[in-house]
Protein backbone atom coordinates (compact mmCIF):
# COMPACT_ATOMS: atom_id res chain seq x y z
CA UNK A 1 0.00 0.00 0.00
CA UNK A 2 2.47 2.21 1.16
CA UNK A 3 4.22 0.93 -2.47
CA UNK A 4 1.33 2.67 -4.74
CA UNK A 5 1.39 5.73 -2.67
CA UNK A 6 4.54 6.62 -3.19
CA UNK A 7 4.12 5.82 -7.43
CA UNK A 8 0.97 8.08 -7.12
CA UNK A 9 2.73 10.82 -5.46
CA UNK A 10 5.46 10.71 -7.22
CA UNK A 11 3.15 10.74 -10.62
CA UNK A 12 1.27 13.58 -9.14
CA UNK A 13 4.71 15.04 -8.85
CA UNK A 14 5.50 14.73 -12.36
CA UNK A 15 2.12 16.08 -13.18
CA UNK A 16 2.82 19.21 -11.58
CA UNK A 17 6.15 19.72 -13.50
CA UNK A 18 4.46 19.55 -16.80
CA UNK A 19 2.11 21.71 -15.74
CA UNK A 20 4.24 24.39 -14.56
CA UNK A 21 7.05 24.02 -16.76
CA UNK A 22 5.69 26.10 -20.13
CA UNK A 23 4.25 28.99 -17.79
CA UNK A 24 7.18 29.16 -16.28
CA UNK A 25 8.82 29.15 -19.90
CA UNK A 26 6.46 32.29 -20.97
CA UNK A 27 7.27 34.29 -17.94
CA UNK A 28 10.68 33.95 -18.67
CA UNK A 29 10.55 34.64 -22.20
CA UNK A 30 8.15 37.70 -21.37
CA UNK A 31 10.92 39.56 -18.48
CA UNK A 32 13.42 39.26 -21.14
CA UNK A 33 11.15 40.65 -24.20
CA UNK A 34 9.02 43.13 -22.36
CA UNK A 35 9.62 46.72 -22.51
CA UNK A 36 9.18 48.84 -19.71
CA UNK A 37 7.28 51.78 -19.53
CA UNK A 38 10.50 54.26 -19.35
CA UNK A 39 12.13 52.11 -22.21
CA UNK A 40 8.58 51.99 -24.20
CA UNK A 41 8.20 55.42 -24.23
CA UNK A 42 12.04 56.81 -23.02
CA UNK A 43 13.20 59.04 -26.32
CA UNK A 44 9.72 59.16 -27.52
CA UNK A 45 8.77 57.50 -30.19
CA UNK A 46 12.57 56.89 -31.64
CA UNK A 47 13.72 55.43 -28.66
CA UNK A 48 15.21 52.37 -28.21
CA UNK A 49 18.96 52.34 -28.59
CA UNK A 50 21.43 52.83 -25.95
CA UNK A 51 22.07 56.31 -24.98
CA UNK A 52 25.66 57.66 -26.54
CA UNK A 53 28.40 59.19 -23.88
CA UNK A 54 27.53 61.88 -22.11
CA UNK A 55 28.26 64.93 -24.08
CA UNK A 56 30.78 67.24 -22.95
CA UNK A 57 29.87 70.65 -21.21
CA UNK A 58 29.25 74.01 -23.20
CA UNK A 59 30.69 76.92 -21.79
CA UNK A 60 31.60 80.73 -22.70
CA UNK A 61 35.31 80.22 -22.75
CA UNK A 62 38.45 80.05 -25.09
CA UNK A 63 39.74 82.53 -27.08
CA UNK A 64 36.92 84.82 -27.08
CA UNK A 65 36.25 85.40 -23.41
CA UNK A 66 32.65 86.39 -22.87
CA UNK A 67 31.58 85.27 -26.18
CA UNK A 68 29.65 82.18 -27.22
CA UNK A 69 29.84 81.75 -31.13
CA UNK A 70 27.44 79.69 -33.96
CA UNK A 71 27.42 79.25 -36.96
CA UNK A 72 24.20 78.31 -38.59
CA UNK A 73 24.74 75.98 -41.96
CA UNK A 74 21.44 75.51 -43.75
CA UNK A 75 20.56 73.45 -46.83
CA UNK A 76 23.44 71.81 -47.87
CA UNK A 77 21.85 69.26 -50.04
CA UNK A 78 24.82 66.96 -49.88
CA UNK A 79 24.40 63.59 -52.34
CA UNK A 80 27.56 61.60 -53.16
CA UNK A 81 29.98 64.09 -52.77
CA UNK A 82 32.37 64.67 -56.25
CA UNK A 83 29.72 62.70 -58.78
CA UNK A 84 27.20 65.37 -57.95
CA UNK A 85 27.18 68.38 -59.52
CA UNK A 86 25.84 72.00 -58.53
CA UNK A 87 22.99 74.13 -59.42
CA UNK A 88 22.32 77.44 -60.27
CA UNK A 89 25.98 78.10 -60.95
CA UNK A 90 27.10 80.07 -63.70
CA UNK A 91 28.28 77.90 -67.25
CA UNK A 92 31.86 77.97 -66.33
CA UNK A 93 31.72 76.78 -63.09
CA UNK A 94 29.82 73.58 -63.88
CA UNK A 95 32.41 71.03 -64.84
CA UNK A 96 34.54 71.68 -61.73
CA UNK A 97 31.68 71.93 -59.28
CA UNK A 98 30.11 69.45 -56.85
CA UNK A 99 29.48 68.43 -53.10
CA UNK A 100 32.50 69.47 -52.56
CA UNK A 101 32.43 73.11 -52.75
CA UNK A 102 29.90 72.83 -49.98
CA UNK A 103 32.42 70.62 -48.22
CA UNK A 104 35.18 73.75 -48.77
CA UNK A 105 32.72 76.50 -47.69
CA UNK A 106 32.11 74.86 -44.35
CA UNK A 107 35.86 74.48 -43.75
CA UNK A 108 36.66 77.92 -45.11
CA UNK A 109 33.69 79.84 -42.78
CA UNK A 110 35.01 77.38 -39.63
CA UNK A 111 38.37 78.62 -39.80
CA UNK A 112 37.34 82.44 -40.19
CA UNK A 113 34.66 82.47 -37.77
CA UNK A 114 36.55 79.42 -35.28
CA UNK A 115 32.59 78.96 -33.99
CA UNK A 116 31.97 77.38 -30.59
CA UNK A 117 29.11 75.18 -31.83
CA UNK A 118 27.91 74.62 -35.31
CA UNK A 119 24.25 73.84 -36.07
CA UNK A 120 22.94 71.94 -39.51
CA UNK A 121 19.33 73.27 -39.54
CA UNK A 122 17.68 70.21 -41.82
CA UNK A 123 18.17 69.22 -46.13
CA UNK A 124 21.79 68.06 -44.47
CA UNK A 125 21.66 65.55 -47.30
CA UNK A 126 19.09 65.35 -50.84
CA UNK A 127 17.59 61.85 -50.26
CA UNK A 128 16.82 61.40 -53.72
CA UNK A 129 20.25 61.85 -55.20
CA UNK A 130 21.95 60.30 -52.45
CA UNK A 131 23.01 56.79 -53.21
CA UNK A 132 23.81 55.77 -49.80
CA UNK A 133 22.33 58.01 -46.78
CA UNK A 134 24.67 57.00 -44.31
CA UNK A 135 28.21 57.83 -46.30
CA UNK A 136 26.15 61.21 -47.70
CA UNK A 137 25.47 61.93 -43.82
CA UNK A 138 29.53 61.26 -42.93
CA UNK A 139 30.25 63.17 -45.99
CA UNK A 140 28.31 66.47 -45.00
CA UNK A 141 29.15 66.64 -41.53
CA UNK A 142 32.48 65.20 -42.29
CA UNK A 143 33.84 69.23 -41.95
CA UNK A 144 32.34 69.76 -38.00
CA UNK A 145 33.72 65.97 -37.31
CA UNK A 146 37.30 65.95 -38.26
CA UNK A 147 37.63 69.87 -36.65
CA UNK A 148 36.74 68.06 -34.02
CA UNK A 149 33.80 70.87 -33.71
CA UNK A 150 30.73 70.28 -30.85
CA UNK A 151 27.90 70.54 -33.62
CA UNK A 152 23.98 69.94 -33.97
CA UNK A 153 21.47 68.84 -36.46
CA UNK A 154 18.04 68.52 -37.69
CA UNK A 155 16.41 67.00 -39.97
CA UNK A 156 14.41 68.86 -43.07
CA UNK A 157 11.87 67.66 -45.42
CA UNK A 158 14.55 65.52 -48.11
CA UNK A 159 16.79 64.03 -45.19
CA UNK A 160 14.66 61.13 -45.27
CA UNK A 161 14.07 60.74 -49.00
CA UNK A 162 17.34 57.87 -49.41
CA UNK A 163 18.13 54.49 -47.89
CA UNK A 164 17.45 55.44 -44.25
CA UNK A 165 13.91 56.60 -42.93
CA UNK A 166 13.19 59.51 -40.67
CA UNK A 167 14.01 57.95 -37.59
CA UNK A 168 17.23 56.17 -39.25
CA UNK A 169 19.02 59.63 -40.52
CA UNK A 170 18.34 61.03 -36.69
CA UNK A 171 19.87 57.83 -35.26
CA UNK A 172 22.60 57.85 -37.52
CA UNK A 173 23.60 61.71 -36.64
CA UNK A 174 23.10 60.85 -33.30
CA UNK A 175 25.92 57.73 -33.13
CA UNK A 176 28.16 60.82 -35.00
CA UNK A 177 31.60 61.90 -33.54
CA UNK A 178 31.65 64.97 -31.44
CA UNK A 179 27.72 65.45 -31.94
CA UNK A 180 25.47 67.22 -29.08
CA UNK A 181 22.49 66.07 -31.49
CA UNK A 182 19.68 63.97 -29.71
CA UNK A 183 16.79 62.01 -31.09
CA UNK A 184 14.83 63.11 -28.49
CA UNK A 185 13.70 63.69 -24.90
CA UNK A 186 13.96 60.96 -22.49
CA UNK A 187 10.75 60.00 -21.14
CA UNK A 188 8.22 61.89 -23.39
CA UNK A 189 6.23 61.02 -25.90
CA UNK A 190 6.68 63.32 -28.96
CA UNK A 191 5.80 63.34 -32.55
CA UNK A 192 9.41 63.66 -34.74
CA UNK A 193 12.68 63.06 -34.09
CA UNK A 194 15.54 65.06 -33.19
CA UNK A 195 13.77 67.48 -30.61
CA UNK A 196 15.97 68.73 -28.02
CA UNK A 197 17.67 71.14 -25.92
CA UNK A 198 21.31 72.28 -25.20
CA UNK A 199 22.76 74.07 -22.10
CA UNK A 200 25.17 76.82 -22.56
CA UNK A 201 27.18 77.75 -18.64
CA UNK A 202 28.52 80.90 -17.99
CA UNK A 203 32.29 81.09 -17.56
CA UNK A 204 33.86 78.56 -15.73
CA UNK A 205 34.67 79.99 -11.77
CA UNK A 206 32.23 82.77 -11.86
CA UNK A 207 28.91 82.36 -10.14
CA UNK A 208 26.77 81.47 -12.88
CA UNK A 209 29.51 78.52 -13.86
CA UNK A 210 26.36 75.99 -13.45
CA UNK A 211 23.76 77.71 -14.70
CA UNK A 212 22.55 77.91 -18.35
CA UNK A 213 23.05 81.33 -19.25
CA UNK A 214 21.78 80.77 -23.00
CA UNK A 215 19.19 78.29 -23.71
CA UNK A 216 19.20 76.64 -27.24
CA UNK A 217 15.86 74.24 -28.44
CA UNK A 218 15.45 71.81 -31.48
CA UNK A 219 12.39 71.03 -33.37
CA UNK A 220 11.62 68.72 -36.20
CA UNK A 221 9.44 70.30 -38.24
CA UNK A 222 8.70 67.87 -40.10
CA UNK A 223 8.47 66.82 -43.58
CA UNK A 224 5.29 66.48 -45.34
CA UNK A 225 2.01 66.81 -44.21
CA UNK A 226 0.16 63.49 -42.97
CA UNK A 227 -3.85 64.82 -43.14
CA UNK A 228 -5.37 63.93 -46.72
CA UNK A 229 -6.90 67.01 -46.24
CA UNK A 230 -3.96 69.36 -45.61
CA UNK A 231 -1.65 69.54 -48.78
CA UNK A 232 2.15 70.62 -48.09
CA UNK A 233 4.69 70.74 -45.75
CA UNK A 234 4.67 69.30 -41.99
CA UNK A 235 4.64 71.40 -38.69
CA UNK A 236 5.81 71.76 -35.32
CA UNK A 237 3.13 69.28 -33.36
CA UNK A 238 0.93 70.18 -30.20
CA UNK A 239 3.57 67.17 -28.46
CA UNK A 240 6.57 69.43 -29.22
CA UNK A 241 4.95 72.40 -28.03
CA UNK A 242 3.99 70.66 -25.12
CA UNK A 243 7.76 69.67 -24.03
CA UNK A 244 9.15 73.17 -25.32
CA UNK A 245 6.72 74.81 -22.54
CA UNK A 246 7.87 72.45 -20.11
CA UNK A 247 11.74 72.86 -20.85
CA UNK A 248 11.81 76.68 -21.51
CA UNK A 249 9.61 76.52 -17.73
CA UNK A 250 11.78 74.76 -16.19
CA UNK A 251 15.30 76.21 -17.33
CA UNK A 252 13.80 80.07 -17.02
CA UNK A 253 13.14 78.69 -13.26
CA UNK A 254 16.27 77.13 -12.59
CA UNK A 255 17.84 80.48 -13.93
CA UNK A 256 16.31 82.76 -11.03
CA UNK A 257 16.17 80.38 -7.97
CA UNK A 258 19.04 80.11 -5.73
CA UNK A 259 22.52 79.74 -5.55
CA UNK A 260 22.90 83.49 -7.78
CA UNK A 261 19.58 83.63 -8.57
CA UNK A 262 18.97 86.14 -11.36
CA UNK A 263 16.01 88.46 -11.88
CA UNK A 264 14.44 86.82 -15.35
CA UNK A 265 15.55 83.88 -17.16
CA UNK A 266 18.39 83.12 -19.51
CA UNK A 267 17.68 84.01 -23.34
CA UNK A 268 16.65 81.07 -25.48
CA UNK A 269 16.80 81.20 -29.54
CA UNK A 270 15.46 78.10 -31.70
CA UNK A 271 16.44 76.27 -34.39
CA UNK A 272 14.18 73.84 -36.98
CA UNK A 273 14.08 73.81 -40.75
CA UNK A 274 10.54 75.05 -42.00
CA UNK A 275 9.66 78.40 -41.71
CA UNK A 276 6.37 79.77 -39.62
CA UNK A 277 3.74 81.22 -41.33
CA UNK A 278 4.57 84.25 -39.62
CA UNK A 279 7.62 84.61 -41.55
CA UNK A 280 5.40 86.28 -44.35
CA UNK A 281 4.29 89.25 -42.25
CA UNK A 282 7.76 91.18 -43.38
CA UNK A 283 8.12 93.20 -46.24
CA UNK A 284 11.72 95.24 -47.59
CA UNK A 285 10.92 97.93 -44.84
CA UNK A 286 10.96 95.97 -41.35
CA UNK A 287 13.84 92.91 -42.20
CA UNK A 288 17.23 92.57 -42.84
CA UNK A 289 18.51 90.66 -45.74
CA UNK A 290 16.67 90.00 -48.75
CA UNK A 291 13.46 88.12 -49.85
CA UNK A 292 13.88 86.47 -53.41
CA UNK A 293 11.06 83.68 -52.83
CA UNK A 294 7.20 82.98 -51.43
CA UNK A 295 7.54 81.67 -47.57
CA UNK A 296 7.60 77.67 -47.93
CA UNK A 297 5.47 77.40 -44.57
CA UNK A 298 3.36 74.55 -43.38
CA UNK A 299 -0.43 75.56 -44.91
CA UNK A 300 -1.73 75.84 -41.88
CA UNK A 301 -0.68 77.11 -38.41
CA UNK A 302 -0.23 75.04 -35.83
CA UNK A 303 0.70 78.12 -32.70
CA UNK A 304 4.00 77.82 -32.19
CA UNK A 305 4.78 81.19 -32.45
CA UNK A 306 2.17 82.09 -30.01
CA UNK A 307 3.48 79.55 -28.10
CA UNK A 308 7.19 80.78 -28.50
CA UNK A 309 5.71 84.49 -27.51
CA UNK A 310 3.93 82.35 -24.28
CA UNK A 311 7.14 81.38 -22.58
CA UNK A 312 9.09 85.14 -23.07
CA UNK A 313 12.83 83.55 -23.11
CA UNK A 314 12.95 83.06 -27.24
CA UNK A 315 14.67 86.18 -28.60
CA UNK A 316 14.90 84.61 -32.37
CA UNK A 317 14.65 81.18 -34.28
CA UNK A 318 16.67 80.10 -37.22
CA UNK A 319 15.19 78.35 -40.42
CA UNK A 320 16.31 77.35 -43.72
CA UNK A 321 14.06 75.61 -46.36
CA UNK A 322 13.66 78.73 -48.77
CA UNK A 323 17.47 78.63 -50.05
CA UNK A 324 16.89 82.68 -51.88
CA UNK A 325 15.72 84.04 -48.59
CA UNK A 326 18.25 85.06 -45.76
CA UNK A 327 16.06 88.03 -44.10
CA UNK A 328 16.19 88.59 -40.66
CA UNK A 329 13.01 90.60 -39.11
CA UNK A 330 11.54 90.79 -35.39
CA UNK A 331 8.02 90.13 -35.03
CA UNK A 332 6.32 91.30 -31.46
CA UNK A 333 9.27 90.77 -29.87
CA UNK A 334 11.04 87.43 -31.77
CA UNK A 335 13.47 88.11 -34.58
CA UNK A 336 12.60 85.44 -37.45
CA UNK A 337 15.59 84.85 -39.29
CA UNK A 338 16.61 82.74 -42.31
CA UNK A 339 20.16 81.81 -43.21
CA UNK A 340 19.97 81.32 -46.75
CA UNK A 341 21.43 78.55 -49.35
CA UNK A 342 24.82 76.68 -47.95
CA UNK A 343 25.33 73.80 -50.39
CA UNK A 344 26.03 73.58 -54.33
CA UNK A 345 23.82 70.68 -55.22
CA UNK A 346 20.58 72.62 -53.47
CA UNK A 347 18.65 75.50 -55.80
CA UNK A 348 20.01 78.78 -55.76
CA UNK A 349 20.64 81.43 -58.14
CA UNK A 350 24.00 82.32 -60.10
CA UNK A 351 25.94 85.23 -59.09
CA UNK A 352 23.79 85.14 -55.29
CA UNK A 353 26.45 83.48 -53.82
CA UNK A 354 25.77 80.59 -51.36
CA UNK A 355 25.91 81.89 -47.64
CA UNK A 356 25.77 80.85 -43.74
CA UNK A 357 24.75 82.79 -40.60
CA UNK A 358 26.53 83.59 -37.07
CA UNK A 359 25.28 84.33 -34.10
CA UNK A 360 26.99 85.28 -31.04
CA UNK A 361 26.17 85.89 -27.65
CA UNK A 362 28.11 88.68 -25.35
CA UNK A 363 28.23 88.43 -21.66
CA UNK A 364 27.74 91.10 -19.50
CA UNK A 365 30.44 91.95 -16.33
CA UNK A 366 29.50 92.69 -12.91
CA UNK A 367 30.09 95.71 -10.56
CA UNK A 368 32.74 93.01 -8.82
CA UNK A 369 34.46 92.71 -12.33
CA UNK A 370 33.12 89.15 -12.76
CA UNK A 371 31.65 87.66 -15.88
CA UNK A 372 27.91 87.63 -15.44
CA UNK A 373 24.91 86.59 -17.97
CA UNK A 374 24.41 87.29 -21.94
CA UNK A 375 23.46 90.96 -21.95
CA UNK A 376 23.72 91.12 -26.02
CA UNK A 377 23.23 88.65 -29.31
CA UNK A 378 23.93 89.73 -32.49
CA UNK A 379 24.52 88.21 -36.42
CA UNK A 380 25.82 88.72 -39.27
CA UNK A 381 25.94 86.19 -42.45
CA UNK A 382 29.27 84.77 -44.65
CA UNK A 383 29.94 84.68 -47.59
CA UNK A 384 31.18 82.29 -50.07
CA UNK A 385 32.47 84.48 -52.46
CA UNK A 386 36.75 86.04 -53.06
CA UNK A 387 36.52 87.64 -49.98
CA UNK A 388 34.46 85.72 -47.31
CA UNK A 389 32.39 89.27 -46.96
CA UNK A 390 30.50 89.55 -43.74
CA UNK A 391 27.41 91.26 -44.57
CA UNK A 392 23.84 92.56 -42.48
CA UNK A 393 25.38 92.85 -39.20
CA UNK A 394 22.31 93.50 -36.38
CA UNK A 395 21.70 93.32 -32.80
CA UNK A 396 19.16 90.59 -32.17
CA UNK A 397 18.24 91.09 -28.59
CA UNK A 398 19.96 93.78 -25.99
CA UNK A 399 19.36 93.23 -22.59
CA UNK A 400 17.08 95.69 -21.12
CA UNK A 401 16.01 96.67 -24.48
CA UNK A 402 14.18 95.27 -28.22
CA UNK A 403 17.48 95.16 -29.95
CA UNK A 404 17.98 96.84 -32.76
CA UNK A 405 18.28 97.06 -36.42
CA UNK A 406 21.79 98.12 -38.20
CA UNK A 407 23.43 96.80 -41.66
CA UNK A 408 26.68 96.62 -42.41
CA UNK A 409 28.75 95.52 -45.76
CA UNK A 410 32.42 94.57 -45.45
CA UNK A 411 35.14 92.58 -46.76
CA UNK A 412 37.43 89.80 -45.06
Amino acid sequence: MARHSSIILLLLLLLLVLILAPAAADASISLRRAPSVLQRRGGGRGAGRASPAPAPRLLFKGSRPGEFKILQVADMHYADGRSTGCLDVFPNQTATCSDLNTTAFIYRVIRDETPDLVVFTGDNIFGFDATDAAKSLDMSFEPAVSLKLPWAAVLGNHDQESTLSREGVMRHIVSMPYTLSKLNPNSFDIDGFGNYNLEIYGVEGSSLSNKSVLNLYFLDSGDYSTVPSVPGYGWIKASQQVWFKQTSSRLQKEYMRKPSAQKEGAPGLVYFHIPLPEYSSFDASNFTGVKQEGISSASINSGFFSTLLEARDVKAVFTGHDHLNDFCGKLTGIHLCYAGGFGYHAYGKAGWSRRARVVSAYLEKTVNGEWGGVKSIKTWKRLDDKYLSTIDSQVLWSKGTNGRRRKRTSGH
